[in-house]
């Protein structure tokens, strides 16, 4: 079946993930049970569900798959996972495989910001959720999607925020040749000083959207506990990051992103 090509840096992606999913796992389990709510797992992006490194060969799960097993071996599984993808195809055969595993899966066929409504109307309003947003470029990040997460009274995200679009295509979206940016952060030239250096402007357009999230009422990661991942030249090609609603969720995060890579930069 099909398997999604994809760099040996994705392993470390999903490394993450599953880490922060296993630490959590104890408060998972408060929300399991008759009138608590239950867990839910979101992933908006979540392609055929496996993956094959594209040097290597090698076979690995799609985050969707991967933090499904890694749920239940912990003993905390997702009460529902919710997954979507603009391609059908993809679509179904990720929740091919999720089914085969046994994992309770919706699924949602469309862009994810129409996805993401349906969703959030579906999901239990007392329960605790996980998204995980791992978008392919910025373009595909609208903030309609953190807006529309941020409805939910107990959620966190991680998140990828690509550093290597940031730096490519500033030049273009300065320019309105591009637009990408004005969905990823809305009223971002009217926030910025377009007339600094580009490495300035990135890093205020990366700061500029940190802040409109925590309007939405979310706090993001600080900067020592997020992620650069990095490409097998040590090229910098996103940052992967917490954004959640409680100080306990980022205390687990800060231990799972505890590794020999670097962090903000």
């Amino acid at each position: 079946m099909l398997a999604e090509e994809v760099g040996s840096w994705a392993k470390q992606k999903h490394e993450y993930l599953v880490r922060y999913l296993d630490i959590s796992r104890g408060v998972r389990k408060n929300f399991v049970g008759p009138d608590k709510g239950g867990t839910t797992y979101i992933d908006l992006f979540c392609g055929p569900g496996r993956a094959v490194v594209r040097k290597s060969g090698e076979f690995i799960d799609g985050s969707c798959v991967a933090a499904w097993k890694k749920s239940v071996e912990g003993g905390a599984p997702f009460s529902k996972v919710h997954i979507a993808d603009s391609d059908e195809e993809r679509l179904h055969l990720a929740e091919k495989r999720l089914r085969a595993l046994g994992a309770p899966v919706v699924t949602h066929l469309g862009r994810a910001t129409d996805t993401v409504k349906v969703i959030v109307k579906q999901v239990n309003a007392y329960g605790l959720h996980f998204a995980f947003v791992d978008p392919f470029n910025l373009g595909a990040f609208d903030f309609a999607i953190v807006n529309e997460l941020a409805r939910l009274k107990r959620i966190d995200m991680l998140v990828h925020v690509s550093k290597m679009d940031l730096q490519r295509n500033l030049g273009m979206n300065i320019r309105d040749q591009q637009t990408a940016f004005n969905s990823f952060a809305p009223g971002w030239k009217e926030g910025i000083d377009l007339t600094q250096a580009q490495s300035k402007i990135r890093r205020h357009v990366f700061e500029y959207w940190r802040g409109l999230v925590s309007k939405s009422g979310i706090a993001t990661s600080d900067h020592v506990d997020m992620k650069l991942i990095t490409g097998s030249k040590n090229q910098p090609l996103y940052w992967l990051l917490l954004a959640a609603k409680h100080e306990l969720a980022h205390r687990f995060w800060k231990t799972a992103s505890v590794s020999d890579q670097p962090s903000f930069l």
